[in-house]
């Protein structure tokens, strides 16, 4: 039985992808499922850089805007939600084209991912311990426990920390023995990757752009509405970019100045651990700076349907 096909474009923040899918999906027949994990919240609109409202009017897109703040969407719910976008799309004759940097969502859709169980009583636990010891004990302990686990997980990720914890104490098994299908990756679909990225140093001074950018449209505003609406309900949420930075600034730990330099170098480091996790996957066709290669390279995959 033929597989579905889908097209990706992936790769680090910043390099560029949104604007590349929205310049070829109508010439693709395509139809943008988002791979953000915090473009999924409502009213997080300028620290993720959501496409606007004609963008999305002119391409549709699916998994922006899908839940409150407040609510913590795990991977495993992503994974479901996408997978039905996908159906949607091609239920409706259209390509699904995966655009996004957040690589552990990527490969949950397109690949046989199974997502261990959750307790709880345990994350509860775990989240108390954190309050009191901090996010950098917890990692101290999975480096323990799961070294392999700890290596691809941000140290200031407390959420995913806490996450490979409680898959320890609940299944008995490291947290890294659900990885198998990362390292032999098989898709689902037949799908097209295609990855792009810049020179570093290009990189780098789109971050810096695009934060400084971010804040004069009204970032920190959006924090403080987003307070006020209950964000802090949510682990998901708080951990994005800029966001948990324009959070300790609100709450005096940071000036601004100093919220806008953390939020930064956090994006730089995030892009650089992108870059790493796509890297890894010898499917993604990688092009840098080379926006009409890529481009192409999409088309190609789109014309072998």
């Amino acid at each position: 039985m033929t597989r579905p096909r889908v097209l990706a474009l992936v790769g680090p923040t910043a390099a560029g992808k949104t604007a590349l899918a929205l310049q070829v999906a109508p010439e693709l027949g395509a139809e943008i499922v988002s791979m953000d994990s915090a473009m999924v919240y409502r009213g997080m609109d300028i620290g993720t850089d959501k496409p606007s409202a004609a963008d999305r009017d002119r391409v549709p897109h699916h998994l922006i805007d899908i839940v409150d703040p407040s609510h913590t969407l795990t991977v495993a719910d992503f994974q479901t939600r996408a997978r039905a976008a996908v159906a949607v799309v091609l239920a409706g004759g259209k390509v699904p084209l995966l655009v996004g940097g957040s690589g552990l969502y990527v490969r949950a859709v397109i690949d046989p991912f199974d997502f261990p169980g959750t307790d709880a009583s345990v994350r509860a636990a775990l989240e108390a311990e954190a309050a009191q010891v901090g996010a950098l004990a917890l990692y101290r302990r999975l480096e323990a426990l799961d070294p392999q686990a700890a290596s691809a997980i941000d140290p200031a990720n407390l959420r995913r920390t806490i996450r490979a914890l409680e898959v320890i104490e609940v299944t008995g098994q490291l947290f890294s023995a659900f990885k198998t299908a990362w390292r032999q990756p098989q898709s689902v679909f037949e799908t097209t990757l295609v990855g792009l990225t810049a020179p570093r140093p290009e990189l780098d001074r789109r971050i810096a752009a695009r934060v400084d950018a971010q804040v004069a449209r009204g970032l920190v505003a959006e924090v403080e509405a987003l307070v006020a609406g209950g964000m802090r309900a949510s682990a998901t949420s708080v951990q994005a970019l800029g966001y948990a930075q324009v959070l300790a600034y609100l709450d005096g730990e940071w000036s601004l100045e100093e919220a806008i330099l953390a939020t930064k170098a956090r994006t730089r480091r995030f892009a650089r651990r992108q870059e790493r996790w796509f890297g890894a996957d010898p499917r993604v066709a990688w092009f840098n700076a080379d926006l009409p290669g890529a481009a192409a390279a999409l088309r190609a995959g789109r014309e072998a349907a």
